[in-house]
């Protein structure tokens, strides 16, 4: 009796049928719904011959330890041809707390790097090219602070504000449905988020004021169609707050980015980021009535899965990095981080680091994948997943924004419990071995090779604070006490708290005690 085939599907859900034909897309119009590159409504990507002519920024993400040992692997980096900045911030340092915290115990430079005032943020920077890369900053709560740090040893250097460019996270909505790295409550952190808007469309004009994430949405265990519909409903919150602030969105539309995860389901990730590009160019057309076309643009950066590397045979990882980073090239990523090889069980070392943008170098100058635009459109496969995955991305979309929009549905735990709900699907099916993860729950190995893993120096907490202290005695403590005051009286008068903590800034003022300054006014989210 022959054995009944197994229904395949996409991580997602979405079934897979065994062929794909002309028929299947039914009235599909390829001049409507693909239209060519660089041309409404985006699906085959936002540049005309996309990597063809100008390969992605090759951005490999860094931070640990002190500043200066972040800063020298920046360095390690470029010399090794990476072509941008990413810079990952410690525990304290998202959460506002200065190093010589008492929570910030056991934390300083384990994920990132330590900044406590303005005096670190130069010794990050310290003979880099401002005025030629441009820095990722994956950074929330205290987003505005390491900004205005950047700007000031910007222009310390001579490069004006104006010239410089780059990103800042400050997507505080996926903080409170996935990640937990906020400070204040929903309200006061959107306000925050709108005021670096508007500084920044009139004082740092090239610098990306948000990258909306589903990357870290994904990483909690959503699927790639709640990745897509949560991050873009979080978008629809961003942009009508800006907007209710009094902002024009034609002025904050091409300053707004996304970051996107990248799994191991090839189709479904490539079908991913061709439907968002689709879903946003309607989004800011139809529901904003977005006039510019640099508006409607999706520019995004893409990380590989940090959740699919596995402890278990780790170098098979470099595998699954490769697969990953291909699927975001083939889907038209701006910019693209490789994770290391080792990242399941530390930090990444130089080795592992490099072989992870070795990878992208290979995909780059050896794979031919850049040579055309968009090579996988008109398969009967991807355009019949991108069309799927935009449906179901928009039917959630409508769900949230029929319970009032991303907050309330955040406030009422609409996505929490749907990322849950996913996860716990997904655990369910690794232990019945519906799915396969490759030395975890099939090909096990009883001995496991060893590899290095990058130690963190125990010591940095106390170089840190005496490095604060050593700040504290030099500085005018009586000029902070004003400069915080003022911070407090912009933040309670409802006025733009930027010009305040440039000043707090440029006056030694600490990260933390500018953020401690907003909790007192603010509170914080339970």
């Amino acid at each position: 009796m022959a054995e009944t085939p197994r229904e395949r599907q996409t991580d997602s859900g979405i079934t897979i049928n065994p062929l794909y034909t002309a028929e299947t897309l039914g009235t599909f119009d390829p001049a409507t719904a693909l239209g060519a590159p660089g041309q409404q409504p985006y699906t085959r990507g936002i540049y005309p011959t996309m990597h063809r002519d100008r390969l992605w920024t090759m951005r490999q993400y860094a931070g640990f330890g002190s500043a200066a040992d972040t800063n020298q692997r920046f360095k390690f980096l470029l010399e090794a041809g990476q072509t941008g900045l990413s810079c990952a911030f410690d525990l304290p340092t998202q959460m506002g707390y200065d190093s010589d915290h008492a929570r910030s115990a056991g934390e300083v430079g384990k994920v990132g790097v330590a900044i406590d005032s303005l005096d670190d943020m130069r010794t990050l920077l310290a003979d880099l090219p401002l005025d030629k890369v441009t820095t990722s900053m994956t950074i929330n709560s205290t987003a505005a602070i390491l900004l205005l740090m950047y700007e000031l040893v910007a222009e310390e250097r001579g490069v004006p504000s104006t010239a410089i460019s780059g990103t800042i996270q400050n997507d505080l909505l996926k903080e409170y449905i996935a990640r937990g790295t906020y400070v204040y409550p929903p309200k006061p952190s959107m306000r925050i988020i709108t005021n670096i808007f508007e500084y920044c469309s009139k004082n740092v004009p090239k610098w990306n004021t948000i990258s909306i994430s589903g990357y870290h949405i994904r990483e909690a265990g959503s699927t790639a169609v709640q990745e897509l519909a949560f991050t873009l409903s979080n978008a629809i919150a961003y942009v009508q707050a800006a907007i209710d602030a009094g902002l024009d969105v034609d002025d904050i539309g091409p300053r707004l980015s996304f970051f996107w995860n990248g799994h191991n389901n090839f189709f479904e990730e490539v079908a991913k980021f061709r439907a968002s590009r689709r879903m946003w160019h309607d989004i800011m057309t139809n529901r904003f009535g977005a006039k510019k076309e640099a508006s409607k643009l999706m520019r995004f950066h893409t990380q590989t899965g940090g959740s699919t590397l596995t402890a278990q045979q780790p170098l098979n990882n470099v595998v699954r990095v490769a697969v990953q980073s291909m699927a975001a090239v083939l889907g038209g990523t701006q910019s693209l981080h490789t994770n290391g090889y080792d990242e399941a069980l530390g930090l990444p070392t130089e080795d592992a680091a490099r072989i992870a943008l070795r990878t992208q170098q290979i995909i780059a100058h050896e794979s031919g994948v850049p040579d055309t635009a968009d090579p996988l459109a008109g398969s009967y496969f991807i355009e019949s997943l991108t069309n799927e995955m935009e449906k179901e991305a928009g039917q959630i979309i409508d769900t949230i924004q029929k319970m009032g929009g991303s907050v309330a549905a955040i406030e009422q735990g609409y996505m929490q419990d749907e990322i849950a709900a996913s996860a716990y699907r997904f655990q369910q099916q690794l232990e019945k071995k519906e799915k396969i993860i490759v030395g975890v729950n099939q090909f096990i190995q009883k001995e496991e090779s060893k590899i290095p893993i990058l130690k963190i120096d125990e010591s940095i907490r106390s170089k840190q604070t005496e490095r604060l202290n050593q700040l504290k005695a030099k500085r005018n403590n009586q000029q902070c006490a004003t400069c915080l005051e003022q911070i407090k009286k912009n933040a309670l008068e409802g006025s733009n708290l930027m010009p305040a903590v440039i000043a707090a800034v440029e006056n030694y003022c600490t990260l933390g005690e500018i953020a401690d300054t907003l909790r007192k006014v603010f509170g914080e989210h339970q």
